[in-house]
C-alpha cells in the first residue's frame, strides 16, 4: 500500500513539474529553455503511469487524482510559499479518503 502511494505520488510530482515548467514561460516571462525538462517530466509521467497497480485505467487514474490534489498543496506550500489553510488540510483529507476507496476497496 505504501509503495502504490508512493508511487502516485511521484507520478503527480512528474505531472506537476511538467505542466509548472511551462506555466513559468508562458505566465511569468520564463526561459523557453524550460520546455525541455517539462517535456522530459512529461515522458517521466506518462511512463509512471504504466507502473501503477492494474485497478482497471479509470480506477488508476481516479485514485491518482486524489494524490494529485494532496501533492499539488505541497507544492502550493513549499514552491510557490502558499501555507495551506484549514480548508486545504480539509480537501487534501477528502480527496485521499476519495483515493483510498477507489484504490483499495475489494471492487466486484
Amino acid at each position: 500500500m505504501h509503495g502504490t502511494i508512493a508511487l502516485f505520488a511521484l507520478t503527480a510530482l512528474a505531472e506537476i513539474v511538467g505542466c509548472y515548467l511551462p506555466f513559468l514561460w508562458l505566465r511569468r516571462g520564463g526561459s523557453p529553455w524550460l520546455l525541455a525538462p517539462a517535456c522530459l517530466a512529461l515522458a517521466a509521467f506518462a511512463w509512471l503511469l504504466t507502473l501503477h497497480p492494474s485497478l482497471g485505467a479509470g480506477r488508476t487514474y481516479a485514485a491518482y487524482g486524489g494524490v494529485y490534489v494532496s501533492v499539488a498543496v505541497l507544492w502550493m506550500w513549499g514552491v510557490e510559499g502558499t501555507r495551506p489553510d484549514l480548508w486545504d488540510a480539509f480537501g487534501v483529507g477528502l480527496a485521499l479518503a476519495g483515493m483510498a476507496v477507489i484504490a483499495f476497496a475489494p471492487h466486484g
